[in-house]
């Protein structure tokens, strides 16, 4: 039976949508001179489990929507494409699906060599071949975004992730597919050595957790891995499709910016298909509906508010404090919300707010 190509999943789809509305803001972002005149010189795209460009019902590929996508930018004439300026770069490890990608790429672009921005489409392992490109194209020293989706393996050594790390304006997406959790007791543990950065910094998960929570650890231990590869900000969160599985995401980034780009791009594709976002350390939580800061009966989202309820356990905070922790730390909240979200939980008598009034940065909130 040829396997070149398969149906698209529900997650995936829902992932799409995502990956489509992030790079519809990353893109202006690093390629248009800032508010000082500076522009990056080089800006690398990698996609490193690129696949065949087209699933088996006719869908677009990630590979296909990324470049149409960037060549049909309505800010396109603003950001300075060149070859040698914007690269992109399509690793896929099995021949028949290298081949229909470059095939797909060709029927819809033509000459690739003939693009404003070039287009590299390598067959290899994604570890090895993302390294040796980003030597061969000089991306090192300018910003790099690398995608590694490989669904249910998770085989991306954190050495790699660390030289990305490393990099100025970078950044990292690694995709766990739900069967990874159910598959990982058959990986080597040399390779989750590799990945975590050592048998002391995934045992624990492995060990510790009960079985239906195990996920959550593990998550969690790579979160904490992708900031010892030197990603300032990490984000970890669970993207539902409105039917099949979920998967789950895990981003790392250099910059504030960058946080900003993601949950954006969230809050504008969250309820599209029936997709959601969940924060994966919500337990009770369901999310109801489109994203939205209240619910229909007025009261505060029950992931939003269940994360305050985590965060104010620890004892009193400002609400310059939290709005930072939301910003930074939660999968979708922006720090505007914490004083909305705050003024509810205030009048349900939930928490207390020092000193009594406007709820302003200064202000201190603890649990009742």
């Amino acid at each position: 039976m040829d396997d070149t190509l398969w149906s698209l999943e529900p997650a995936t789809e829902a992932k799409h949508r995502l990956y489509k509305r992030y790079l519809d803001g990353w893109w202006p972002v690093l390629l248009q001179p800032n508010a000082k005149g500076f522009s990056w010189p080089k800006v690398t795209y990698v996609d490193a489990f690129a696949g065949p460009g087209r699933y088996l019902d006719g869908e677009e590929g990630s590979p296909v929507f990324v470049l149409d996508r960037l060549l049909n930018h309505s800010s396109r004439d603003r950001m300075g494409l060149r070859r040698s300026r914007v690269q992109l770069v399509f690793i896929e490890k099995r021949r028949d699906r290298y081949e229909h990608l470059v095939a797909e790429l060709r029927e819809k672009f033509g000459d690739l060599a003939a693009l404003p921005v070039r287009v590299e489409v390598v067959h290899g392992e994604a570890a090895t071949e993302t390294t040796l490109a980003l030597d061969r194209l000089g991306a090192w020293g300018n910003p790099v975004l690398a995608i590694f989706d490989s669904w249910g393996n998770v085989n991306v050594p954190l050495p790699l992730l660390s030289k990305i790390a490393g990099n100025r304006a970078s950044e990292s997406i690694v995709t766990f597919g739900p069967n990874w959790f159910s598959r990982r007791e058959d990986l080597d543990a040399d390779q989750l050595d590799a990945v975590f950065g050592g048998r002391e910094f995934w045992q624990k998960a492995d060990r510790d957790s009960a079985p239906d929570e195990r996920w959550r650890e593990w998550l969690s231990t790579y979160r904490d891995a992708l900031q010892r590869a030197g990603f300032e900000y990490q984000l970890k969160f669970e993207v539902v499709p409105r039917t099949g599985q979920p998967l789950y995401l895990v981003h790392g980034t250099k910059h504030v910016k960058g946080v900003q780009v993601m949950k954006d791009a969230m809050w504008k594709v969250d309820g599209e298909g029936g997709m959601r976002f969940r924060d994966t350390r919500t337990r009770g939580a369901e999310v109801a509906g489109q994203m939205d800061l209240f619910g229909s009966g007025g009261g505060v989202d029950p992931e939003l508010r269940e994360l305050l309820a985590q965060k104010l356990a620890s004892g009193p905070i400002s609400v310059e404090t939290l709005r930072d922790w939301l910003e930074r730390e939660t999968a979708r909240w922006l720090g505007k919300h914490a004083a909305e979200a705050l003024r509810v939980l205030s009048a349900e008598g939930v928490v207390h707010v020092e000193p009594s009034g406007q709820i302003n940065r200064k202000s201190v909130v603890r649990l009742r």
